[in-house]
């Protein structure tokens, strides 16, 4: 196929270049970055959706922040591309912070003082539940015992403080990324109207200097005829 690598790296190798990237996390921000500029949609759709994207980023839903940042994004009308660019809020250097706040906070809201955890602790969690699905999912099929205790507690010990919450710093994000996010992509708008205005203005004076010249050699020669 066209494009495709010929040798594909191994999965841990693109899980890695992915949670930290070779050439640094200041490049990837720079090329989303510039994509959000050029989006072909209104700034007020661009730093909605881009706000529906970080909302999602302190949620509890891993592996399926793209999915819901873009249903977020469609529902309220926002651009759907700026939403997926709008999760990279929730990245390995900011989910240590959101993590934490979003599970103590809603662990206080439940009435669970003193209650807390880190992040390694919920990182564990997060595994052991995934793990307790699969165990699940095979008990089904007659393999292994059902975990599904394990999950039960999960959800009320981690999953259910940590979806609570973050709706208020989710929240919070998000409207902090609309105002923004807003101003300047519609800044961005802006100077490349008036750049392509003014380049455009440059060729037509081009072709009208042009056609003078030409109208001005017709008449000369017409002249000397």
């Amino acid at each position: 196929m066209i494009f495709k690598r010929r040798d594909k790296p191994p999965f841990w190798s693109r899980l890695r270049e992915v949670l930290f990237p070779r050439k640094g996390f200041l490049r990837g921000l720079d090329y989303i970055r510039k994509r959000l500029h050029r989006l072909p949609d209104s700034p007020h759709r661009i730093a909605l959706g881009f706000a529906c994207g970080a909302f999602v980023s302190f949620t509890p839903f891993f592996t399926l922040h793209f999915v819901l940042a873009a249903v977020l994004a469609w529902a309220l009308r926002g651009n759907v591309l700026a939403a997926m660019f709008g999760t990279v809020v929730g990245n390995p250097l900011t989910f240590p912070f959101i993590s934490v706040t979003a599970l103590w906070l809603g662990r206080t809201m439940l009435g669970r003082h003193g209650d807390g955890s880190d992040f390694a602790a919920v990182t564990h969690a997060f595994a052991e539940a995934f793990n307790s699905i699969s165990m699940t999912i095979k008990s089904w099929f007659g393999y292994g015992p059902s975990m599904l205790d394990g999950l039960l507690d999960f959800f009320h010990d981690v999953f259910l403080p940590y979806l609570i919450g973050g709706i208020f710093p989710g929240l919070v994000a998000a409207v902090a990324c609309y105002w923004i996010i807003g101003p300047v992509v519609a800044a961005y708008q802006e100077r490349r109207r008036n750049r392509l205005a003014k380049r455009a203005g440059k060729w037509r004076q081009a072709i009208l200097d042009e056609q003078g010249a030409y109208m001005a050699r017709d008449a000369e020669e017409g002249d000397d005829a």
